[in-house]
């Protein structure tokens, strides 16, 4: 299981830090993630999952 840090998964996403972070802190999008005391940890396999859930057919 591959673990990401915010900055991490940010980049792996295409987007940048901040808005990863706003996102969390926003609720805006139910991204999946770990908080262990103060950090927030990604796992890569969640972020797939969810990228999955965001596929456009047309």
């Amino acid at each position: 299981m591959e673990k990401l840090n915010n900055t991490q998964a940010a980049e792996y996403l295409g987007i940048e830090p901040r808005t990863l972070h706003n996102w969390r802190c926003l609720r805006r999008y139910k991204i999946p993630y770990l908080k262990l005391g103060s950090k927030v940890i990604y796992r890569k396999s969640d972020l797939d999952a969810w990228l999955a859930t965001k596929e456009v057919h047309e």
